[in-house]
């Protein structure tokens, strides 16, 4: 008997399952099925994380992008229910992707290690969310923002 997992068990579907051995997790019980979720955030760690907690809750994920560069095109073009957005990106602010999905009428939200001063001015009702952040209070964030009971 081999100690190797399965070849057609994915490690990623590994760690869903144990988590869900642990406790109310959206592998078990989805909360936001087929919501088109964008990520942009720069630090590989982070977009993992995110992308890791939307699949479980069965989303379906734009990106991850690592900047403003690479997200134009499908903040312009991708049909999109919800975007999490890191402020400070590899090539700047987050700012004009914002903006292009408030012109059309997508939520998001922001997130940034520099508190809510990190919106700019004319802006404040941007939505804001601190780094380090937790998955669960940020999933909820969504789900209201979405009109989705969690």
């Amino acid at each position: 008997m081999s100690n190797r997992w399965p070849r057609h068990v994915a490690a990623d579907d590994v760690v869903v399952r144990l988590r869900a051995a642990g406790g109310r997790t959206g592998f078990m019980n989805p909360r936001l099925p087929g919501k088109r979720v964008m990520i942009v955030d720069d630090e590989p760690m982070v977009a993992m994380l995110l992308e890791s907690a939307l699949s479980d809750e069965d989303c379906i994920i734009i990106g991850p992008f690592d900047g403003v560069g690479s997200a134009t095109e499908a903040a312009h073009g991708e049909s999109l229910d919800f975007a999490l957005l890191d402020v400070n990106v590899a090539d700047g602010k987050i700012y004009p992707i914002a903006q292009v999905l408030e012109s059309r009428g997508i939520p998001f939200l922001l997130l940034s290690g520099f508190g809510d001063g990190d919106v700019p001015a004319g802006h404040e009702h941007w939505p804001m969310a601190g780094k380090p952040f937790s998955i669960e209070p940020m999933i909820e964030r969504i789900c209201t923002a979405l009109g989705v009971a969690c």
